[in-house]
């Protein structure tokens, strides 16, 4: 029951809310059957005045009669403020409770995700837990507050209804409920069973969709290079395919259900008033008793349709909740917020592995320890090298206890970790990954989560000893820099300094280093190395390394081979071991040295301060300060600009063409139905009018067509609701899947610059498209065909009731409008809010996506209780906004509910007056109310939707403000040049460029370059020099803002886009992949066709990945993993390369395409790339310089510029800044 129990998370408060909403809930259902009472006693005084006035010439009897209807109307105004009072319980406080659960299973959701195992998020994707979040909690919602309260005051009004009906006639009314056994219950029960069938599934398809969302737009970059964008806009249409086929039939089953259901009521209206004649006709029951029984029997069954739908979305909340419930109650196996486990009062450090055998719970059958025995003492650096995938970063993450072992033990300081407390364990490890992640904030909060209250002088300390303090200092808003989503507006190196940095802050008494320093130029890293060897003394560290140069100085030299330490030592022991592993990995990659030159250090930190004061390369964007509440303001502002501007019905129309032909169909359909009711008020009133006919026989032939005329009215209605049902399910569901489609292809469509904009984050983006586009169908698809009901319901019965009564026709409307000032208070209340609470949710959103993506930084950073913290206070004014609302909606539908019960009693007092003084027939008192009442209250759930109107508009403004911006380099335009042949000469004249979100920063000023056919330009300089703004160019991620860069003859600005990058092949420096297969991955590199699994395979031969791949028990479709979690650095880069080789491409751009491999596949794939680069033109990045040692042209980027040019030898003899470089580095010259 707890699985799918939707109030498990209620407090002492919510329980008191609950129990005072559902009085009131039931106390307003109650009151509808008590109204009907009195209707039946002021039916019998109408009929009687009636007579008198048809009987008598005298006014005694009249007056008589009158008086006996004005005291029922004063009655009626009582009973309207008793009504008031009630309802205002049902809803303020069951919304009110409703917030207060949401609020409370947000954050406790969110706790719940923050301290899962690692194992589990192997098997998770963050774009679907982060839809979990969004739109599976917003249905809870809906089922745990108005949906409820809807039931409990329609079921109440049903039972109500259904004794009163049996008090005034048990057998009429035994008569009615035996028909509504037969038909409506069965109904009741298929439909909720399918329609929570179906919206699983639906909602299952949209979460995949999101995933796959999420993913893409967080490797743009990737898609972007290798034009992915047609790929991947059909993989996320397919998934939004397979969830609109489960909506359509949704709404069809719910049509097919309502027809049925109203074809029932009318069904049994026909065989009641036949068989309730005969009981009056037997003098059983009076008129007005008959009157009452209808009534009531009609309130139960108008009760029962409003319940019935209901009962889907509790269905479908109850769905939702326990997929919620089961991630909340999930209990991880390695709890971080768990108490329990030692604490002892101090950490030493001594760190032992005994004979430690483990998999990843994802990948039970591929060991990757397998018996690995490893001794750390306290104080001393043991180095981890070997091939990539042997385990070296698996031993790290054991440290931490990111997984448990599978036999085995780890102990630290002579205790098994697994007794240790989990949190106390990793607030005494520091960690730099080989990928360093930063979080979407300033780099002083990201430098700050090593240690929360660290003060801003220890964080400046500990960015002086990462040497990140000069370009920190450098950018406009120094430390208190955005640096993006996952810090892409920073630099790789500047990212791994920060997070050194970071590190260091935590004064940690083990230090895990895995490739620290491997995204750092030469003169970073020898001062970044000595810090860290200053960090290193007196504490225990395990330094993973591909770069031996960096771990020859450790205490003990570990080599993993197949999971298990095949040799251990110092440097130069394990180098005097004949044919060992260790021997082969220096002297296969690390060329002998020669001397050391010494640097200047204080001249190095001048020169790159020099060139990062011109902040070069993706670095950051400046993002001015704004006070919260002007940017609010600004933003509700600017998203009533943006309705005004282009919002329109005509364009939502517009989108909806192709179900033209569904959405006529449905609208006559609907206007059959919305006739339905004006008509049934007409038969109604006239069956009233045929008690007083004294003729037997003339009474059964008027009752006989009356009730033939029913069955026709019922037919009617079965035919229509179906009908308009499914039509408009169709059309909207279209809609929705072209809305999310469109958008997705047009966000895919954007610019790189646009990316870069904050208010364009990948956890904004994915919530507007999982948000916005349901918003929309506030004003399409079924909810569009009920307002075109109920109009045609309102407009018909307005003819109809001016025809027989148009005084009190008149009269009635006169109320409409304190109707319509209620509407009005409820949209101008939720479209006020509804900006800020929707910017506050999405940042909320953006939180939880980050979170997820980052969970191995949040858990080993031990943050995981200053995230939520941060969590809480971002839904803290929201809900504080929500529960005052609540208040406000409870009392707005308080006064609509008084109004229309004034509204009765005005009726009757005129109606009497009208009768009294023969202006009007009692029979058409009763067709007036019946039809202007009744399309009323169909026209008060018109008003109910205001709120959902005013969220469309703003979301569809959003919607199509994104279809209509057409980005300044376009990925979908067709126009540009398509040289049947060119010489792939690079070009680089006089260009100037800096970042669009940065305009005051210069980053390129005024380089001229050229890349020869066939050729390699190698580019070298510090980090943030601009090496990469040039890649960025060349493949036209943006424009120069001065010169220009040709292909060939061609400005790459003439050039169309997709044949431009077609031609262009990339390796990155931390290669994206998909969580896909491996083949999948490698055939990424070229989108235009299916490329053969021989190819893939070649390609995966070429970049030495192909050995590795044959291993694994699916091979080439083995799943990478999220983001290719599932495989190591080095990994992941050799598939990227084979994804470069499988383009075929005329020019290479390689941005340190060989950073991440070991010493012993370095080679392999650098004699791979040279061979891939024949015949090619090349553009290479590169930190490591013996890569770049055979480039034809070597360029030193400086300030924006080209300092240095030509061969290496010619380089090395003019003593400039590359000889500093190359000389530091310690190769052979």
């Amino acid at each position: 029951m707890t699985k799918t129990n939707l109030f498990r998370f209620c407090t002492e408060l919510d329980v008191l809310l609950i129990i005072l909403a559902t009085l009131g809930s039931i106390a307003h259902g109650a009151a509808l059957p008590i109204v009907i009472l009195y209707l039946g006693k002021i039916t019998d005084s109408f009929i009687a005045l009636g007579s008198i006035k048809n009987m008598t010439t005298t006014d005694t009897d009249l007056d008589f009669s009158s008086e006996e209807i004005v005291e029922f109307s004063i009655t009626y105004v009582y009973i309207g403020l008793c009504v008031g009072a009630v309802a205002f319980l049902q809803v303020g406080f069951w919304t009110l409770t409703a917030e207060r659960q949401v609020h409370n299973i947000q954050l406790k959701f969110f706790h719940s995700i923050l301290h899962q195992d690692i194992a589990w998020f192997d098997t998770q994707t963050s774009g679907d837990l982060a839809n979990r979040f969004s739109d599976d909690i917003a249905q809870i919602q809906k089922g745990i507050g108005e949906k409820l309260a809807t039931i409990l005051q329609y079921t109440t009004s049903c039972i109500g209804g259904l004794i009163l009906g049996f008090v005034k006639s048990w057998e009429l009314a035994l008569v009615i409920l035996s028909f509504v056994g037969l038909i409506i219950f069965p109904a009741i029960t298929i439909t909720t069973r399918f329609t929570r069938r179906l919206t699983q599934r639906e909602l299952g398809g949209y979460g995949k969709a999101g995933s796959i969302a999420e993913e893409v737009l967080s490797a743009i970059r990737t898609v972007v290079a290798f034009s992915g964008e047609k790929k991947e806009s059909k993989r996320y249409y397919n998934h939004l395919h397979h969830a609109k086929r489960h909506g359509i039939k949704k709404d069809t089953i719910q049509g097919l259900f309502i027809g049925i259901f109203y074809f029932a009521i009318y069904g049994c209206y026909s065989l009641s008033f036949w068989y309730g004649t005969r009981l009056v006709l037997r003098g059983d029951i009076s008129a007005g008793d008959i009157f009452t029984v209808f009534a009531a029997v009609l309130l139960g069954f108008f009760s029962l349709g409003n319940v019935a739908p209901n009962f889907t979305e509790i269905a479908t909340a109850r769905g939702a909740a326990a997929v919620v419930w089961k991630i909340i109650d999930r209990k991880s196996e390695i709890d971080s917020s768990s108490d329990e486990g030692i604490i002892p009062d101090t950490m030493k450090g001594q760190i032992h592995f005994e004979n430690v055998h483990f998999a990843y719970p994802s990948r039970k059958d591929i060991k990757v320890l397998d018996g690995l025995s490893l001794q750390v003492n306290v104080g001393e650096t043991v180095a981890l090298v070997g091939a990539s995938g042997n385990g070296k970063s698996t031993t790290a993450r054991l440290v931490q206890r990111l997984y448990d072992i599978n036999n085995g033990k780890i102990e630290i300081d002579g205790n098994d970790i697994r007794e240790l407390n989990v949190s106390w364990l990793r607030r005494h490890i520091g960690v730099v990954n080989q990928e360093p992640v930063l979080f979407a904030t300033t780099i002083q909060e990201n430098i700050r989560y090593g240690r929360i209250d660290a003060s801003n002088d220890d964080i400046v300390k500990a960015a002086i000893e990462a040497n990140a303090h000069d370009f920190i200092s450098a950018l406009p808003d120094g430390y208190d820099t955005l640096v993006g989503d996952r810090g892409v507006k920073l630099s790789g190196g500047q990212r791994q300094r920060v997070a050194i940095a970071r590190a260091l802050l935590r004064d940690p008494e083990i230090l895990l280093l895995d490739e620290a320093t491997s995204a750092l130029d030469t003169e970073s890293e020898s001062l970044v190395q000595n810090a860290l060897d200053k960090a290193k003394l007196g504490r225990t560290s395990i330094v993973i390394a591909h770069r031996l140069s960096t771990i020859k100085n450790a205490d003990v030299i570990c080599v993993i081979d197949k999971g298990t330490i095949v040799e251990k030592g110092k440097h130069e022991d394990l180098m005097g071991i004949s044919d060992g592993i260790y021997g082969e990995l220096a002297t296969g990659k690390l060329k002998e040295r020669k001397g050391r030159s010494s640097l200047n250090q204080e001249q190095i930190l001048k020169d790159i301060g020099d060139v990062v004061k011109s902040v070069n390369e993706s670095d950051v964007k400046v993002v001015d300060k704004e006070d919260e509440k002007e940017k609010a303001a600004k933003l509700k502002k600017q998203d009533e600009i943006d309705v005004k501007k282009y919002f329109s019905i005509g364009k939502i129309m517009k989108l909806n063409s192709p179900e033209s032909l569904y959405i006529v169909i449905g609208t006559i359909a609907s206007a059959v139905a919305g006739a339905v009711s004006p008509v049934y008020a007409y038969l109604f009133s006239r069956i009233i009018a045929t008690f007083a006919i004294q003729d037997r026989d003339e009474l059964n032939e008027q009752i006989a067509f009356l009730c033939g005329m029913f069955i026709v009215l019922a037919t009617a209605a079965l035919i229509s609701n179906v009908i308009h049902t499914a039509a408009f399910g169709k059309s909207g569901e279209e809609l929705t899947l072209r809305l999310r489609h469109l958008s997705f292809k047009a966000m895919l469509r954007q610019n790189i610059a646009w990316f870069d904009d904050d208010r364009n984050s990948i956890g904004i983006l994915t919530t507007k498209l999982s948000t916005e586009t349901s918003e929309v169908k506030g004003i399409t698809g079924v909810r569009i065909g009920f307002i075109f009901q109920v109009f045609c319901n309102m407009g018909v019965a307005i003819i109809i009731s001016l025809y027989f009564g148009w005084q009190l026709t008149l009269a009635i409307l006169g109320f409409f409008p304190l109707i319509a000032l209620t509407g009005g208070i409820d949209w101008k209340l939720f479209s006020g809010s509804n900006v800020a609470r929707k910017d506050e949710q999405e940042k909320a959103g953006k939180l939880v996506l980050e979170s997820i993506e980052n969970i191995r930084t949040v858990v080993s950073l031990t943050r995981e209780k200053d995230i939520y913290s941060n969590f809480r206070s971002i839904l803290k004014d929201p809900y504080m906004r929500s529960q005052r609302n609540s208040i406000i909606a409870g009392v707005t539908f308080a006064f609509a509910q008084v109004v229309i019960y004034f509204a009765y009693a005005s009726v009757f007092r005129l109606g009497g007056y009208l009768v009294a003084n023969r202006l009007m027939e009692f029979e058409n008192i009763f067709l007036v109310f019946a039809a202007i009442v009744f399309g009323g209250r169909g026209l008060g759930r018109i008003i109910t939707v205001i709120p959902d109107y005013g969220k469309a508009k703003i979301s569809a403004s959003h919607i199509f403000k994104l279809l209509d911006r057409v980005p300044p380099i376009d990925s979908y335009c067709t126009e540009g040049s398509k040289p049947d042949s060119f010489t792939p000469i690079v070009d680089f004249k006089d260009v100037y460029f800096n970042y669009p979100m940065r305009p005051n920063v210069q980053v390129l000023r005024g380089l001229s370059v050229t890349v020869t056919p066939g050729e390699t330009l190698a580019l070298v300089g510090s980090i943030g020099c601009g090496k990469s703004t040039m890649v960025n160019l060349t493949e036209r991620l943006y424009d120069p803002h001065q010169g220009n860069v040709y292909l060939d003859r061609f400005d790459v600005k003439d050039l169309n886009i997709q044949w431009l990058r077609s031609h262009i092949g990339l390796v990155s420096q931390e290669p994206v992949l998909f969580d896909r297969t491996i083949a999948y991955n490698i055939a990424y590199g070229d989108n235009s066709r299916d490329v053969p699994l021989t190819e893939i395979i070649e390609c995966a031969k070429k970049a030495n990945i192909h050995s590795f791949i044959e291993k694994l028990p699916l091979g080439y479709d083995t799943n990478v993993g999220e983001r290719g979690t599932q495989l190591s650095a080095g990994q992941k880069q050799r598939i990227a390369i084979a994804r470069a080789l499988v383009r075929n491409p005329k020019l290479l751009l390689l941005d340190e395409a060989t950073s991440a491999l070991d010493s012993e596949n370095e080679k392999a794939v650098q004699d791979a790339l040279d061979e891939a680069k024949k015949g090619r033109t090349c553009i290479a990045i590169a930190h490591r310089l013996s890569t770049i040692h055979d480039a034809e042209t070597i360029a030193v980027i400086q300030g924006g510029v080209v300092a240095e040019l030509g061969t290496h030898d010619e380089l090395m003899e003019i003593k400039g800044q590359y000889h500093s470089l190359y000389t530091a580095q310690e190769l052979k010259t």
